[in-house]
């Protein structure tokens, strides 16, 4: 697999691609991870990879969505960001995560990223946008890869998503983009309704395709239409687990997890201050789906350095301890509860549109997570959990704490 995996990569890929890739995420990735971790031991918190919404509106209506999609346009201004990636640059940082709303939406996308070819840019976003054009934007700045979604069959994307003609113009930007050999990945929020994607046929067409990565991770009901009955059961998230390890061993496309070490472990990007998130407003929240804030990048708004709101902010900080003890999954599954003491202790300001944040944490049903400490499946592709070792583990933040008293009880959980 690993041979398969690397013919493709120097055969069916732009090579100056390949090597901003390999520089910019890889390299100088690793060395933003190293930097996180001694921060860690210096009792020091600044994410070495960040999340940046750049605008709320889309022009699917998903179901589950979070974001004020349908509220006014709020995109976020250049100069909020590239003062944010400047910042950041000065801790280390070199990835970030472009997401919304949807990303191709924002007048002035190109503009934000352009001015930094020294960093990489993963665009998480529906294609619908995409365009030749635009596809030959992306491979002339070299430091992009959309990663685009797939939800399912016509039928199911076209439910799942709220719109009529979903998959059609998904898959054609998908093509816009091989057409112009950008390093191109899909993903899927895998729910009740699109199991169908989990298998291994899917994977093929994708390698066909000529798609170089792909990334299943679990559909978390939020937001004012949380769609509860689309979670899928803790056997169906195991089931989901195991078949990610199995076809790392088999199949010559990345597949990526943002959940489990090499050894299986659970663990929560936020809780080990892997990842945090800025919204739209320049807001800073602990995750895309934990929408309180007590920070702001804009600098009218405070005028400390960046770094200095990360070290400093105790509402981040007690979001990770209180994570961090309470379960190695989601706490926003597990103990919604909790998080709205937190967030009442802090006097978070509820940093949607809709103002309804606070209500939704009280409506939430409690969920299991990816938290399994019954059937944990550890890594078995020698590189990736080499990788994992070194680069995605708990970093200690978990060590010594037994999260089966606070966590939604692993056992009741497969009554599901």
């Amino acid at each position: 697999m690993f041979w398969q995996l690397l013919k493709r990569m120097i055969f069916e890929t732009d090579k100056r691609l390949l090597w901003n890739l390999i520089w910019n995420m890889g390299f100088k990735g690793m060395l933003s991870v190293e930097k996180h971790k001694r921060r860690l031991r210096a009792g020091k918190v600044f994410p070495p990879f960040l999340y940046v919404s750049v605008i709320n509106s889309c022009n699917l209506r998903c179901q589950g969505c979070w974001v004020d999609v349908a509220e006014k346009m709020e995109a976020m201004a250049p100069e909020t960001f590239h003062n944010m990636v400047h910042e950041a640059q000065e801790m280390g940082n070199v990835f970030f995560g472009i997401v919304g709303g949807e990303p191709f939406m924002h007048p002035r996308l190109f503009d934000l990223l352009a001015p930094h070819p020294d960093c990489y840019f993963q665009i998480f976003t529906n294609g619908h946008f995409i365009t030749d054009e635009r596809a030959k934007k992306m491979r002339e700045l070299g430091n992009i890869t959309p990663l685009i979604s797939i939800e399912g069959s016509e039928i199911v994307s076209d439910e799942r998503r709220g719109r009529d003609g979903v998959l059609s113009k998904s898959l054609q930007g998908i093509q816009n983009c091989l057409n112009n050999n950008v390093f191109t990945g899909v993903c899927t929020s895998v729910c009740q309704t699109n199991l169908d994607l989990v298998n291994e046929q899917w994977i093929d067409r994708l390698i066909d395709m000529g798609v170089m990565y792909t990334w299943f991770h679990v559909f978390r009901p939020m937001g004012p239409d949380a769609s509860h009955e689309l979670c899928l059961t803790p056997q169906q998230q195991l089931d989901l687990r195991r078949f990610v390890v199995e076809m790392r061993t088999k199949k010559p496309i990345i597949i990526i997890d943002a959940y489990f070490d090499g050894e299986g472990q659970a663990l929560c990007p936020a809780a080990t201050g892997l990842t945090h998130h800025i919204n739209p407003w320049g807001d800073i929240e602990p995750c895309p789906i934990v929408q309180f804030s007590k920070e702001s990048v804009k600098t009218d708004e405070d005028d400390r350095s960046l770094r200095d709101k990360f070290y400093d902010s105790e509402f981040l900080e007690d979001f990770r301890k209180l994570a961090q003890h309470t379960t190695r999954g989601c706490i926003v599954l597990e103990r919604p509860d909790l998080l709205k003491k937190l967030v009442e202790k802090h006097e978070a300001r509820d940093s949607t549109v809709r103002q309804t944040a606070g209500d939704e944490l009280d409506a939430m049903e409690v969920r299991t997570s990816q938290f399994n400490p019954v059937d944990e499946i550890p890594e078995q592709n020698w590189l990736y959990r080499l990788a994992k070792y070194f680069w995605f583990n708990d970093f200690g933040v978990y060590r010594g704490k037994d999260h089966t008293k606070n966590s939604a009880p692993a056992v009741l959980a497969r009554n599901f």
